[in-house]
């Protein structure tokens, strides 16, 4: 089976998928349940990365509006870049980090996600945020196929069921992710 995977220090980043309003406030449509005490989870391990000096670096989800824009046919609610719940939730401190603008559930198809990842000498990524089984999914089996050691966040990714959620860590977990706790992520970068 796999070989052993192990995080360090060195060479990791956070990527924080898609913690828009537009997810996280209870006020939306598409709210998912828990993201909001999510918020607080991800806040706690984005100042972990840099207290340690390691990259975060957040995607937003805005679609496109290209006639062929497959994600707005299936959702049909769009998410516009002007759109106030389109930013990334308050909780968050942004800071200098870089946001990446994605139209698509992979945060690296036709971004500057790898371009930035590379640039910072990273090998290993940690992935949080929603949706665990659409957009924190295809990312982490992107940076897979771009030879990046994922390490996925059980406790750190959120989506609409349990379900959901159960099926995307037992399926990235055969082929494309070590999964972590927010615990042992703690525990690695202590090291």
């Amino acid at each position: 089976m796999k070989e052993s995977f192990s995080m360090t220090k060195d060479h990791v980043a956070l990527v924080v998928i898609d913690m828009q309003r537009h997810f996280c406030d209870k006020s939306s449509s598409f709210f998912v349940p828990d993201s909001d005490r999510l918020a607080e989870k991800i806040k706690g391990l984005i100042d972990l990365f840099r207290r340690n000096n390691r990259p975060v670096i957040f995607t937003r989800h805005i679609d496109s509006d290209a006639p062929d824009n497959l994600m707005l046919r299936w959702w049909t609610e769009k998410i516009s870049e002007k759109d106030p719940m389109s930013v990334i939730a308050d909780v968050l401190d942004v800071g200098e980090s870089p946001v990446v603008i994605k139209h698509q559930y992979d945060g690296f198809l036709n971004t500057q996600l790898e371009k930035i990842l590379r640039e910072k000498s990273v090998r290993q990524v940690v992935i949080c945020g929603v949706l665990t089984n659409l957009c924190c999914e295809t990312t982490a089996r992107s940076a897979f196929m771009r030879g990046f050691e994922v390490y996925f966040l059980k406790d750190g990714t959120a989506t609409f069921t349990n379900q959901m959620h159960e099926a995307a860590l037992l399926n990235l977990s055969y082929g494309f992710a070590t999964l972590m706790t927010i615990a042992e992520v703690r525990e690695a970068l202590a090291v």
